[in-house]
């Protein structure tokens, strides 16, 4: 039997000079998966699905908001299962992006040089450093309106009001357009942000908690994220697809929520799998990497049936997400 993601899916049309590229150079290994995998997600789309992504690492500051924003306004991204980092780095690169600081050299570092860097509070993500300053221009505007809210939200709500407001537009030092948050508020579609609290607007709101500024009671947990993901798979009829970038709570919660359905809320076979599943990431099972497995194993938790069109593609998720979404884009 041919391995899952080798099988040829259904030949579609994707037009764009990277499809046309991939056509032509992609032939075996994860190349193969990579086309194979953005054939299956636009086969999905043409018979009018939906798809569902999820994103952990460090996307928003890898700027995968260039290329996922336009997906999203496209309607080729119909829900989101983010980490609190993400959540909150797609703000803060679009109101200082020209203040992080490259470091392309990061791997040469030696710790007194970056004990130097948080001297000067310069916070390292990998090769880029983000300037406390950007946080502190959302923090300002958002520990006001968690004072003063009368009403329970969810994590993103807060920042997506913000955004839409138009409060922080003068601060914008990138095209609005390549933020994929904004893009998801305009399109106001479904977000989830499991484990918000790991992230530094969640420290930020905990220790305001903790210190009797704010009230707790104005967030959202996650049960009732849950239920609100839940509602939105229920609602919607179209068969849903799950296009995972790395791998973490952000996909794992998510991903969930089909087996909560069928088997927690007792409802089986009323519920259908997920009709498509794609994970890009760089871990390896066999050394403890869990969101390296392959898909079948999600067959064995209810998540996904085996006839689901199920893809790994391995490597750098911020060089393979933006070629497949290129494809699906015509670029």
């Amino acid at each position: 039997m041919m391995p899952r993601d080798m099988k040829q899916p259904k030949e579609v049309k994707l037009s764009g000079n990277t499809a046309k590229f991939v056509r032509e150079n992609f032939h075996h290994y994860s190349a193969q998966s990579l086309k194979n995998a953005t054939m299956a997600y636009q086969h999905l789309l043409d018979s009018g699905g939906k798809m569902f992504v999820s994103m952990a690492g460090a996307m928003s500051t890898g700027r995968l908001g260039i290329s996922l924003a336009k997906m999203i306004r496209r309607g080729y991204v119909s829900g989101l299962s983010v980490t609190g980092a993400n959540l909150e780095e797609d703000v803060f690169n679009l109101v200082a992006h020209d203040e992080y600081v490259q470091i392309p050299s990061y791997k040469d570092l030696t710790p007194d040089q970056d004990e130097q860097l948080a001297k000067k509070k310069l916070n390292r993500v990998t090769d880029a450093a983000i300037p406390a300053t950007a946080m502190k221009e959302v923090e300002d505007i958002i520990i006001e309106d968690w004072k003063n809210s009368d009403e329970r939200r969810f994590p993103h709500e807060f920042l997506t009001e913000i955004l839409l407001s138009g409060k922080l537009k003068k601060y914008y030092q990138i095209d609005e357009v390549e933020s994929w948050l904004l893009a998801a508020a305009e399109k106001d579609i479904p977000i989830v942000t499991p484990g918000w609290e790991d992230s530094t607007l969640g420290n930020v709101f905990t220790a305001l908690v903790r210190e009797g500024e704010v009230d707790l009671s104005i967030l959202k947990t996650g049960i009732e994220a849950m239920n609100y993901l839940a509602d939105w798979y229920l609602k919607t009829k179209e068969d849903k697809g799950f296009f995972q970038v790395g791998g973490g709570i952000a996909g794992d919660f998510a991903i969930c929520v089909v087996p909560f359905l069928r088997q927690d809320c007792h409802l089986g076979d009323k519920i259908k799998h997920w009709a498509y599943f794609c994970q890009c990431t760089n871990a390896i099972v066999e050394e403890g990497g869990y969101s390296g497995a392959e898909p079948n194993e999600k067959i064995t938790w209810d998540k996904i049936s085996k006839k689901t069109p199920s893809f790994v593609v391995k490597g750098d998720a911020s060089i393979n997400v933006p070629l497949i979404f290129a494809q699906i884009l015509g670029l």
